[in-house]
């Protein structure tokens, strides 16, 4: 009897902080595609070098329906004369947006590296099992305990879209712990404000801009700003990326499935 006290015990105690890590999606739904230009500055011009696509699907992780949210991006052949980059990054998280599993394959160069993490929640703790390997089939593993929710690269973008900007106040930061690969750092959101931005589809949209920002003796450094619409999809529209080799950015230039009609769109040309 005290066995199955303590047995049932632990698992509200996991239950409770999967419900503190847990918040309602207003954002989008499965089905949802979009796709971009890729461009990397290169002596001060911005030259088109691939493509990118992002898509969340239903899908169910270890009896849990989720989503699972992809995000592709490649170089064109004519580009990997110069420069290779084959990303794959895969999360999968509850319909409550509370991560589950993360994979990140990454060429970049003649760097490669696969990224995994593993979530689970018990005692009132979020805890992540990690796992690199590189080319060399070298394995780093690691295990990190948090009292607070901790994310990956796709599952704040996730999270992200479910602000209500009408509470932020611009360059207030949200600060969260976040997957590397290895380890577990403190990760630093912050909102920018609202700006127009032209992509690549024609559509001028107004959007809701946030930035991933870490810093290093109290130097900011921008590891991605992304656009998003400001209206109830709110859509990337736009990705800075700040990579080893210099920077990419990601344009849209389409979109499908997305919840709601956009009504962010300023102009159409």
């Amino acid at each position: 009897m005290r066995k199955t006290i303590i047995i049932i015990c632990l698992f509200i105690a996991s239950i409770q902080t999967e419900a503190q890590c847990a918040v309602d999606n207003l954002a989008f739904k499965a089905g949802e595609t979009m796709t971009y230009d890729l461009e990397f500055n290169w002596k001060f011009i911005w030259y088109k070098v691939g493509t990118a696509y992002m898509n969340t699907a239903n899908t169910v992780y270890n009896g849990t329906e989720a989503f699972r949210t992809k995000l592709v991006s490649k170089t064109s052949h004519r580009a990997d004369m110069f420069f290779i980059m084959r990303d794959t990054l895969t999360s999968i998280y509850t319909k409550d947006i509370v991560p589950l599993y993360f994979r990140k394959g990454a060429e970049e160069g003649k760097r490669y590296t696969i990224d995994e993490a593993w979530f689970s929640y018990q005692g009132g703790k979020s805890i992540v099992n990690q796992r690199r390997i590189y080319r060399d089939g070298t394995v780093a593993k690691s295990k990190q305990v948090s009292n607070d929710c901790i994310y990956d690269m796709l599952s704040i973008l996730a999270r992200a879209r479910s602000f209500d900007a009408s509470d932020l106040n611009k360059l207030q930061k949200i600060r969260f712990p976040m997957t590397t690969g290895k380890d577990v750092e403190e990760q630093t959101l912050l909102y920018r404000g609202k700006k127009n931005f032209k992509s690549n589809d024609k559509r001028t949209y107004r959007c809701l801009v946030f930035s991933l920002v870490e810093y290093d003796n109290n130097k900011e450094k921008e590891i991605i700003t992304f656009y998003i619409t400001d209206d109830e999809n709110h859509l990337p529209v736009r990705l800075d990326m700040y990579l080893r080799f210099g920077s990419a950015k990601a344009f849209l230039t389409s979109v499908r499935g997305n919840r709601y009609p956009i009504s962010s769109i300023v102009s159409n040309n």
